[in-house]
């Protein structure tokens, strides 16, 4: 049996399509945010890599210039550590803005689906009850047929 779509249909599998890119856009988000707290963990990996040569030098020895570059580059990798953290910070707000889409969107699907359920528990409702009565409308007309009086 074929059902022509209604709007009620049209409108659960626009919002289907939209909850999924909308997942996709969230799995592209986090992806990034993921890619950029590496960059962050690496980046501060390698300034505490870099600061423990510098204390190493110093317990060596280390002229009063290598000492000052030493000094800046840390400056520099704290700098750009300042930025990543910043970067880490407005990547974490749009993968949570969109999560936020995505649940709404979610829940707007999910209040169709619920419209979508209610109808069709109420199209079942209304088929048992035309089968209820075909069936009523049997047993009388049998019991109709057994009571009356044979014509002979």
């Amino acid at each position: 049996m074929s059902r022509s779509n209604t709007p009620l249909d049209t409108l659960i599998e626009l919002a289907r399509d939209a909850r999924d890119q909308a997942g996709q856009n969230l799995a592209s988000e986090q992806r990034i945010s993921r890619q950029v707290s590496q960059q962050v963990e690496s980046l501060h990996r390698y300034r505490q890599e870099y600061a423990e040569k510098l204390n190493a030098a110093m317990r060596t020895g280390i002229d009063p210039a290598t000492m000052r570059n030493y000094q800046h580059f840390l400056a520099s990798l704290d700098d750009a550590l300042v930025r990543a953290r910043q970067a880490l910070d407005a990547q974490q707000q749009r993968v949570a803005k969109t999560r936020q889409h995505w649940q709404q969107l979610q829940q707007r699907l999910s209040s169709y689906d619920t419209l979508a359920e209610r109808r069709n528990i109420a199209r079942r409702r209304a088929e048992q009850r035309r089968e209820q009565h075909v069936s009523d409308d049997l047993v009388n007309s049998r019991m109709a047929r057994r009571h009356s009086p044979s014509e002979l």
